[in-house]
């Protein structure tokens, strides 16, 4: 299933339509260099799991929640194989960063609580995709907005401002958290992945 046509109705609708998408402005003028340097830092091409309990336990997880995506907002038509996907860019991303090589799950948590795992998920203030990262990067580093939808792509610069923000705040998962959702100094929304990833993403 090819994606793109997806986009321009989902931007021009200004709707959020995945989980609580609250996105930070991604302002901080050192994201920029992180960023392009994610872009243009190799993909990953993991032919096997490298961990295969941590595969073998959140996988179902991550099946859980796109069965609870409209079927035709789905990765493809094969959950396994989406769930597989997602996977597979979070636990290789995570593990480029060593704010993030032994945190995948909270990874998984911003996701679940960004975008609900819909990949076309967009905010009222535009941030895209499963990270919702927001669409000035494209337009600034020479991409489409449209690639923001590309899992992949998604996942590492998503990854890589989780990852700045961590190494801010000296590891502190509630303020990088808040910095990354843009609500440094009020607690909801750190609460709400780090709830999320105590029910639903720890091993």
């Amino acid at each position: 299933m090819n994606p793109m046509p997806r986009l321009a109705p989902f931007l021009l609708a200004g709707l959020s339509l995945g989980g609580t998408c609250h996105a930070d402005a991604q302002r901080d003028p050192g994201l920029r260099q992180v960023i392009a340097a994610a872009i243009d830092s190799q993909s990953c091409f993991e032919d096997k799991f490298d961990d295969v309990v941590w595969y073998a336990v959140m996988q179902p997880r991550v099946e859980n929640r796109l069965r609870q995506q409209p079927a035709d907002l789905r990765l493809g038509t094969e959950i396994d194989a989406a769930a597989q996907r997602i996977l597979r860019a979070v636990h290789c991303e995570s593990t480029k960063h060593p704010m993030l090589r032994d945190r995948p799950q909270l990874v998984l948590a911003v996701i679940d609580v960004e975008s609900a795992f819909d990949p076309f998920a967009v905010s009222s203030a535009g941030a895209v995709g499963l990270m919702q990262v927001m669409p000035f990067w494209p337009r600034e580093l020479g991409l489409s907005i449209r690639d923001l939808l590309d899992v992949e792509l998604n996942v590492r610069m998503g990854t890589s401002i989780l990852a700045y923000y961590l190494t801010r705040e000296g590891g502190d998962y509630r303020r990088a958290l808040a910095r990354y959702n843009g609500s440094v100094g009020r607690r909801s929304y750190p609460d709400l992945v780090l709830g999320r990833l105590q029910s639903r993403w720890q091993r």
